[in-house]
């Protein structure tokens, strides 16, 4: 019997090293080459060899490499405690805060000195009245709730405006437009926004829901990686499930206050007793003056209110645990956007 070579042939002028072929398992050819008692041995031979590559494949897959152990139920807890224990996990606010930091914006509604003194020394008005003005709840119908907003050319230096009313919006849509409050822009004969990245520009009401006290804003300027906030339905929001409160109180800010749903289908009605709002969010993360027409965002980042009020049963206006918001759905609603 004519045996395989165990080496490559080689030219007359150069000697090639021999290649040696491993013996563990015959080629086809060489099991060919076999008189049939021994080809039924390879065959036999060679079956066994794929029987056992593949059981020892699945014993591996099954209990891992030898000497490894399969992990149980305790193993993982004590990973997990271990971690807990060793690295620090950011606090629900913080990560909500970071979803919608880059969308919140400080709204600031300006008017002129002159006016606002002529308007004072005509009507007599103590201090109290002129701050109940500022805010903008003094129970005027719709249309004369609209804001005067001064377009491109209009005479008067803006530099020389005063504040009128401060507070906060969110960013809906990357186009610029933006839902804050009715009361925060009332009566503003110009309204600027800043968005998070210190961009100043004048905005344009576009829409109002006095009903609601919700108005909607369209910057004439915006940043180019403007992003908007996600909104999220409130038909499965219940009382207890935790909520940040992000905006500019008494202009300070950003501002971050963490809560939860005290209530749902509040109503609230203005302490002038000329306004009332229905269907409303309760909160007790703090919220003061300029935290109007912020969001309220829940663990996720997602929007699912407009702060618009807060109650206090003295004639103060601060905090006392109690703050309400408009649900996300009349929000949409008041940008012309379709319900959820």
């Amino acid at each position: 019997m004519k045996r395989a070579p165990l080496y490559s042939a080689s030219s007359p002028r150069a000697v090639a090293p021999a290649v040696i072929e491993r013996p563990s398992t015959p080629s086809v050819a060489t099991a060919a080459a076999l008189p049939p008692p021994f080809r039924r041995a390879w065959l036999r031979m060679a079956i066994a060899a794929l029987l056992g590559a593949a059981l020892a494949v699945a014993l591996l897959l099954r209990f891992g490499p030898p000497g490894a152990r399969a992990l149980t139920q305790d193993d993982i807890d004590r990973a997990v405690l271990h971690t807990l224990n060793t690295k620090s996990l950011p606090a629900p606010a913080a990560k909500a805060f970071e979803a919608v930091r880059g969308s919140v914006v400080k709204v600031i509604g300006l008017s002129d000195p002159a006016e606002a003194k002529a308007k004072d020394g005509k009507d007599g008005k103590n201090q109290k009245d002129a701050k109940r003005d500022k805010a903008g709840k003094d129970g005027r119908d719709a249309k004369r709730a609209q804001p005067k907003v001064e377009r491109d050319g209009d005479k008067g230096d803006p530099e020389e405006r005063e504040e009128r009313g401060i507070g906060t919006g969110v960013v809906i849509m990357d186009n610029g437009t933006i839902l804050t409050n009715l009361h925060v822009v009332f009566g503003a004969r110009r309204i600027k926004v800043i968005f998070a990245d210190g961009l100043e520009a004048d905005a344009d009401v576009i829409a109002l829901r006095p009903e609601h006290d919700l108005a909607v804003l369209r910057a004439r300027k915006i940043p180019d990686d403007l992003k908007a906030a996600t909104m999220r339905s409130t038909h499965d929001l219940r009382p207890g499930d935790r909520v940040t409160a992000v905006g500019f109180p008494f202009g300070i800010g950003p501002s971050v206050s963490h809560g939860v749903v005290s209530g749902l289908k509040r109503e609230f009605r203005s302490p002038e007793g000329q306004r009332i709002l229905t269907n409303l969010i309760q909160f007790d993360a703090a919220a003061n003056p300029g935290n109007s027409g912020g969001p309220l965002v829940t663990d996720d980042g997602e929007v699912v209110g407009i702060v618009t009020a807060i109650y206090n049963p003295t004639e103060e206006r601060f905090f006392v645990g109690i703050g309400f918001a408009v649900p996300i759905e009349n929000a949409a609603q008041a940008a012309g956007m379709p319900p959820f």
